[in-house]
């Protein structure tokens, strides 16, 4: 039997953390070859260090896109996240470009040719997860802790939050009663700031953030509340730690509430399943919950490379499904081509929408009226209620 009552912790970093200034870069130089060629093929990691940035990573793209543009690109990333600092600056930092074209042994699985689909860009499992623990359908845990970077990234940017730095961390510990969360137990912020700032002034200006975005009554005791536990935090980013993409895989998607399948979003076009079809499982996750066919549902997607029909479909609805899963996976294979060609089209994924995914989470954000997060609308609700009756 599933326990019910339970403590539960996920963690969330900021734009400014090493791994996402990584993922950022990746995702801009994705966004910056759609908008040559919606075509084209991309996978390119980022590697941070002391004043030091390494692209690396094969494409293919009817446009051009020059070296100089992509050293161009990280540095823009590097300055709207808010690096200005002696060891880590957007305008001095050392840029080295190590991309290419995309093996030909890889593009010929993937294209298309004569009566052959379009295949994955890669073998592997995706899993693709909802609740209602909020309002976004997310579990609570994850999306308090975004939340709270969210809105001190903001002040930061707005200036009414000059003291913050861009580097940051977040974790929530919400207790669970009847399978339910009720409050925190412990919240733990850890946040860059300037020279000379004192500690307990932050603190009482980070609880202001944590306060706001839990629900009410939901704040933790005051002896587990912990603000830069180390009791300083002047040098981050980049230049205190290095960062490398696709460090963050369980902060992007469900914090460790639900499975992730291993492999990393951000650098990556759509016709890698790695990043499309995880868009495409928490997609129908997220309708199935939505269309109350579930309170919770986790959906598992398997792909060959190559291949362009998914292997399998396994839907768990976790005991509070009002419909037989055997039967749901069926209907929701009748509902969406979930080839990687289906998964694309459906959910628009050839535009640049990538480099704002970066942070904060891929899941639970509000879809965008230029495609943006297409994949967390509700629009399967109808379908899927007369495809299961």
């Amino acid at each position: 039997m599933t326990r019910q009552t339970y403590l539960f912790t996920s963690e969330s970093v900021s734009e400014g953390h090493p791994d996402k200034v990584c993922d950022r870069i990746s995702d801009a130089i994705v966004d910056t070859y759609l908008k040559q060629d919606s075509d084209s093929r991309v996978a390119v990691e980022t590697l941070t260090t002391t004043n030091k940035v390494v692209l690396a990573g094969e494409v293919r793209c009817a446009g051009d896109v020059s070296k100089d543009e992509l050293v161009e690109v990280a540095r823009r990333a590097i300055k709207e996240i808010g690096y200005e600092q002696d060891g880590f600056h957007h305008a001095t930092a050392d840029i080295e470009v190590l991309v290419h074209e995309q093996s030909v042994d890889i593009a010929q699985g993937v294209d298309a040719s004569g009566n052959k689909d379009e295949g994955a860009g890669d073998q592997g499992i995706m899993f693709g997860y909802a609740c209602r623990e909020t309002d976004v359908l997310m579990p609570a845990p994850i999306h308090y802790s975004h939340q709270i970077l969210s809105e001190m990234a903001k002040a930061r940017h707005n200036g009414s939050a000059p003291e913050f730095g861009p580097d940051a961390k977040s974790q929530v510990t919400l207790q669970y009663e009847n399978g339910v969360p009720v409050k925190a137990t412990s919240v733990v912020v850890s946040t860059q700031h300037s020279e000379g700032t004192d500690q307990q002034a932050l603190r009482e200006k980070v609880r202001g953030y944590v306060e706001n975005v839990l629900p009410e009554g939901w704040m933790c005791p005051e002896d587990e509340f912990y603000v830069n536990p180390t009791g300083r935090f002047v040098i981050g980013g980049p230049d205190g730690d290095a960062g490398l993409t696709g460090r963050k895989i369980i902060v992007d998607t469900y914090g460790g509430a639900a499975p992730h399948g291993g492999g990393a979003f951000s650098g990556k076009d759509s016709t890698k399943v790695d990043r499309s079809a995880a868009y495409a499982a928490r997609y129908l996750a997220k309708n199935v919950v939505a269309a109350d066919l579930a309170d919770r549902c986790t959906l598992q997607l398997s792909y060959a490379i190559g291949v362009s029909k998914p292997l399998s479909i396994y839907v768990d609805l976790h005991g509070t499904g009002k419909v037989d899963e055997t039967k749901l996976e069926e209907c929701l294979m009748e509902v969406m081509d979930l080839s990687p060609r289906g998964i694309r089209e459906h959910l628009k994924l050839t535009k640049p929408i990538y480099e704002r995914t970066a942070a904060y989470g891929h899941f639970g954000r509000k879809p965008d009226a230029d495609g943006g997060f297409s994949w967390e609308r509700t629009d399967l609700v109808e379908k899927l209620q007369q495809s299961v009756s």
